[in-house]
């Protein structure tokens, strides 16, 4: 079995240590168009920054930066 060479991790190319939740353009690079987050294997973080985007979304949502489903018709 070949193992796949992976993309570096953003966070860790840019050396940026947090995910904000008040950065909206930043978060919204890692949800899918309907609002989702996008698994690792789609966004490319490491273990350690897709649970801290994974948190940012959260809390961005629970304070209504974010919408928890996007719809489009």
């Amino acid at each position: 079995i070949k193992k796949r060479r992976s993309r570096p991790c953003f966070f860790c190319e840019n050396k940026v240590d947090q995910a904000d939740y008040k950065d909206l353009n930043l978060l919204s690079r890692f949800q899918s168009a309907r609002g989702k987050i996008l698994p690792r294997r789609q966004s490319f973080c490491c273990a350690k920054h897709q649970r801290k985007v994974s948190e940012a979304i959260k809390r961005a949502r629970l304070m209504a930066l974010l919408p928890f489903v996007s719809e489009q018709l």
